[in-house]
């Protein structure tokens, strides 16, 4: 992305499943905010029109897959792989392959892939990890058959290498200056080693297609919310905040580890994922913030607090104390990773509707809440089970949502935030 936006290209990017961190650094990348194509949380239709949406006023449209090309979402009617998306878009593929420990063998991992669908269009191949200039000779001569074009060629390289933490990348925010040397560092290899006329000759000749554009929310009423940002809370979906800021949110930041309270006059609080167990000390230095939000959360402040939002809240994370709304309440990091998606079921009623309002969305997280709550059902692949804090007030889970295709639940939460802060209503 960067080395076509060096070429003097306007680019947009996306990202396929429901990741944060790596749509942050295609921002870097691009200069443009990087979105989320998830078939299960926005469904296929509305995966279309944010795709639209992301290209609009580019030259280009970047997006990167996630895990393996038919690695799909594991849920019953849902691909959401990264061909199913590049069928809904009608988009080539170019495969990027780590080609450090093979020869002739790349030629029967890229026939593999070229001839299990063939409703997917492989256009072309970027050989990566390649040791030497007899390296790629050999892997060329083992492709030449299958007719695909090779792209560019990419040496085994260590500068290259992305800093890595449990969940992933590192977030850009946490290094911003060095992310960005990094990213033009890259950038100026691709330059030099990948066709890029001819990746942009694969991206310009896909076919075009005309869509509705992305679903919006309806203005309800005004409210300031407090916005967790800052290195402990970065996960958070633009999508989600431009819907709050049309259902009539001001969004004020808030970074946990600098500030000491939240603004005085805001009507809620939203405080998404994030690394809080990597700041969790610093965190808990910040007494007076904390104190706050226990006071404020407690008195009724309108809260959304999502994964590390919710930790944040609990009592405890791994004995350091924390804010301790949810009294009694301790969070404890382990070695084991959960993930997948989750149909959720409230028990009551709530900030997003009544009692049986159905959400979607995702669990990523190596932590566990003791007690794990009873406000909601989450229903995943491997079964049901309660968990989470769902009340007129107060939303805190490990549900990560994306309300790209359910605005009305922005709508709500501003509604409600509106309501308890006694803030004017209206509708437009």
């Amino acid at each position: 992305m960067a080395a076509l936006v060096a070429s003097g290209l306007r680019v947009a990017s996306a990202k396929v499943g429901p990741d944060f961190i790596d749509p942050s650094y295609h921002a870097v990348a691009t200069g443009r905010p990087g979105r989320s194509l998830d078939v299960f949380l926005a469904g296929e239709d509305v995966v279309r029109r944010q795709a639209a949406r992301a290209s609009r006023g580019a030259d280009v449209l970047v997006v990167e897959g996630v895990m393996g090309l038919f690695d799909g979402a594991g849920e019953t009617g849902v691909d959401g792989s990264t061909a199913a998306v590049s069928r809904l878009l009608d988009a080539p593929v170019v495969l990027v392959v780590d080609a450090s420990a093979m020869s002739g063998s790349v030629a029967a991992l890229v026939h593999g892939f070229t001839r299990f669908d063939p409703s997917v269009n492989v256009a072309g191949v970027i050989l990566n990890r390649v040791a030497s200039e007899g390296h790629a000779t050999l892997l060329r001569e083992a492709l030449a058959p299958l007719g695909v074009a090779v792209l560019g060629v990419l040496g085994h390289d260590d500068a290259l290498t992305w800093r890595e933490r449990h969940l992933g990348l590192v977030p850009v925010v946490e290094t911003p200056e060095k992310t960005r040397d990094s990213v033009a560092r890259l950038g100026a290899v691709i330059a030099r080693d990948v066709d890029l006329a001819a990746l942009v000759a694969i991206a310009t000749g896909a076919p075009t297609h005309e869509v509705d554009d992305v679903p919006h929310a309806a203005f309800v009423a005004h409210a300031r919310v407090a916005l967790c940002v800052g290195k402990a809370f970065s996960f958070v979906y633009p999508e989600n905040l431009a819907l709050l800021a049309e259902a009539g949110a001001e969004l004020v930041e808030v970074d946990p580890l600098l500030d000491e309270a939240l603004p005085a006059d805001c009507a809620a609080l939203y405080a998404g994922g994030g690394f809080p167990e990597v700041y969790a000390s610093a965190l808990a230095q910040n007494e007076r913030l904390l104190g706050d939000v226990r006071a404020r959360v407690g008195a009724g402040l309108v809260t959304w607090a999502e994964c590390g939002g919710y930790l944040w809240l609990c009592e405890s994370l791994d004995e350091t104390p924390m804010a301790g709304v949810l009294v009694g309440t301790h969070a404890t990091m382990t070695e084991r990773l959960t993930l997948g998606y989750r149909r959720a079921t409230t028990r009551g009623p709530g900030i997003f509707g009544p009692a049986g309002t159905a959400l979607r969305g995702h669990e990523f997280h190596r932590s566990t809440v003791t007690p794990a709550g009873e406000g909601m059902d989450l229903a995943g692949r491997f079964g049901t089970a309660p968990g989470g804090v769902n009340t007129p007030t107060l939303f805190a889970s490990y549900l990560h949502q994306h309300l790209a295709a359910t605005p009305e639940l922005a709508q709500r939460f501003v509604a409600a935030a509106s309501a308890h802060g006694g803030h004017e209503s209206g509708h437009g």
